[in-house]
């Protein structure tokens, strides 16, 4: 997709620049940490569908609680979604109850303590001193909020790529009882995930808020559609056990430059949303069973074939 937006932008006779990376960095510094969020549950076979009213709670926060003092109010904004997270994994570890339907009802409660807050209206944030400090660019493709994300986003993936939490992750995803029986902690993993949800969320939807210098009660479900095709295009299987937070930071910057791309064609939204819901049907398509058997059966041919020709 970068590749794209470099090549393609070109070719309909229309100017390319840097500019269009920082905007997308942009982007993925919000939408990039709610992708991570929702990704990490999904690799241990459950759905966190609350990460968008999470996202909409933390701006909300921040905006109401962090005006004198900004870094209070990320504070604020983290220890009330990391604690909707913990009160979600505790009732899907211990209470065995359906993610979808706790998080579904978190993701309403979140909404509606969010419009309670803000009286259902958008609310300023005017400290724009701070928020412009976030936006100033650093190495022109680079901002403060967005290096904050990259450096958020590059310790979950040391933590779970280079400890055994990403093996235990996995495997919970994989089976319950046996990993239960080879000994990982799953009851732990399980509350762990959902807290980082909960946070991961809860800062992009903080460093969102303080960037645009405004908090939205109801964000829509843009931000969801978002995380579900990211995670999804970076390798994450639907049924769990399977992916890693690199490749949902690979997807979730593929779809800012996808983005950005058509905002860069000046394409008519209309066509966007025919093109991403295109995207999200075949990468759905191409992680069913079927589609891996014809592929794994593709490459055996394939490879039978080199060997002939090589003999």
């Amino acid at each position: 997709m970068l590749l794209a937006l470099f090549v393609v932008p070109s070719m309909s006779g229309r100017e390319f620049n840097v500019f269009s990376i920082y905007n997308a960095m942009q982007s993925y510094s919000g939408l990039g940490l709610v992708a991570l969020a929702l990704g990490l549950t999904m690799i241990i076979g459950e759905f966190d569908l609350s990460v968008v009213g999470t996202y909409a709670l933390a701006g909300m926060v921040a905006v109401k609680t962090g005006v004198d003092q900004p870094l209070v109010g990320i504070l604020y904004a983290l220890l009330v979604c990391g604690a909707l997270g913990l009160v979600h994994g505790l009732l899907v570890a211990r209470a065995g109850v359906n993610s979808m339907a706790i998080t579904l009802g978190g993701y309403l409660a979140a909404i509606g303590l969010t419009g309670t807050i803000a009286d259902n209206k958008s609310q300023a944030f005017p400290n724009y001193e701070f928020s412009s400090r976030l936006n100033e660019p650093i190495a022109q493709i680079f901002s403060m909020r967005s290096l904050i994300t990259v450096a958020v986003v590059a310790l979950v993936v040391l933590l779970v790529m280079g400890t055994r939490v990403g093996r235990d992750m996995r495997a919970t995803g994989g089976g319950r009882r046996a990993s239960r029986t080879a000994g990982v902690r799953v009851d732990l993993i399980v509350v762990a995930t959902f807290t980082a949800s909960g946070l991961l969320a809860g800062l992009g939807g903080t460093l969102q808020a303080y960037g645009v210098a405004t908090a939205t009660p109801n964000p829509g479900l843009s931000p969801l559609i978002f995380a579900i095709t990211a995670t999804l295009l970076g390798g994450i299987a639907l049924a769990g056990g399977k992916g890693t937070p690199l490749g949902i930071v690979a997807g979730a910057l593929g779809m800012c430059f996808f983005a950005e791309l058509f905002t860069t064609l000046a394409t008519p939204q209309y066509v966007v949303s025919l093109l991403t819901g295109g995207l999200l049907v075949a990468v759905t398509l191409l992680t069913t069973e079927p589609a891996r058997r014809g592929l794994s059966s593709l490459r055996r041919r394939s490879s039978g074939a080199s060997s002939a020709t090589t003999a």
